[in-house]
């Protein structure tokens, strides 16, 4: 018991008496578990960040990675419809 809870309990003591101070406290002590028990499982701990951190670095290499490659094929579309343009212009160039 903190120094806070046995002011408490003496409190209570004077009051309600011996027996039931402890039953209120015992309470309070149960409810606070209790409370701490449900937010533990809704907080986040250092590890679960880091396998957050080391999870979205992962997702930033793939994603970087098909960046690429929709470049490249990007490049080589352009490049092939530039020389089909090309070869359309030369041969209606030389049509005439």
């Amino acid at each position: 018991m903190s120094t806070l809870d046995l002011k408490a309990y003496e409190i209570f003591k004077s009051k309600l008496g011996e027996k039931e101070a402890e039953i209120v406290i015992e309470y309070f002590e149960s409810k606070t578990e209790s409370k701490f028990q449900e937010k533990k499982e809704v907080l986040a701990t250092k590890g679960d960040l880091h396998e957050l951190r080391d999870a979205t670095k992962d997702d930033i290499a793939l994603v970087r990675q098909e960046a690429l490659t929709t470049k490249v094929d990007l490049i080589k579309w352009m490049v092939g419809l530039w020389l089909a343009q090309m070869a359309a212009i030369v041969g209606l160039y030389l049509t005439r």
